[in-house]
C-alpha cells in the first residue's frame, strides 16, 4: 500500500481548511500558498473532496472553500479511501463476499484479510482534530 501525493495533500488540505477556519470559504489560492501545493494540483483534489461531502465551495468574488463538518468528524481511512480508492493490500480482498476463484485453498487469504483489517482500523482510528493536535507538536495517543 502506498499513499500518492493526492491523498497526502487532500489530508494537508483538510487540516489547512480547519486550522484557517474563520466561518467563511477560504479561496484556493490561499491554501495553495500556505501548503506550497500548485493551484493546478488543488483544481484536481477539490472536486473529490466537495463531491464526497467533505467541503463546501462558493464561486463568486467571496468564494472559496470551507469544512461541511467540524474535524472531529473526519476519519482518516474516509479521507484517504476517496483520494485513493481501495486501500487493500491486495485486489482480492475489495469484494464481499470475496469472489476469488482461489479463496477456499488460499494459504495467505487470512494474511492479506488481516492485514487489510488493521489497516482500516488504525487509518479510521484517526481524526482530522487528531492530525492536528500532532501537527501542534502533541503526540496522538494511540
Amino acid at each position: 500500500m502506498r499513499v500518492s501525493t493526492k491523498g497526502r495533500y487532500a489530508l494537508r488540505i483538510m487540516i489547512d481548511l480547519a486550522e484557517n477556519d474563520n466561518g467563511g470559504y477560504i479561496r484556493l489560492k490561499d491554501i495553495s500558498e500556505r501548503q506550497d501545493i500548485t493551484l493546478k494540483y488543488l483544481e484536481q483534489i477539490m472536486p473529490l473532496l466537495t463531491r464526497a461531502g467533505y467541503v463546501r465551495s462558493y464561486r463568486g468574488n467571496n468564494g472559496g472553500y470551507m469544512l461541511a463538518h467540524k474535524p472531529e468528524e473526519y476519519t482518516i481511512g474516509e479521507i484517504l479511501r476517496t483520494t485513493e480508492g481501495s486501500m487493500a493490500p491486495i485486489p482480492c480482498i475489495e469484494d464481499s463476499p470475496n469472489r476469488c476463484p482461489r479463496s477456499n485453498q488460499c494459504a495467505t487469504l487470512s494474511f492479506w484479510e488481516g492485514l487489510w483489517k488493521t489497516i482500516n482500523e488504525y487509518m479510521d482510528g484517526f481524526t482530522l482534530a487528531d492530525l492536528m493536535k500532532d501537527g501542534q507538536g502533541k503526540e496522538l495517543e494511540r
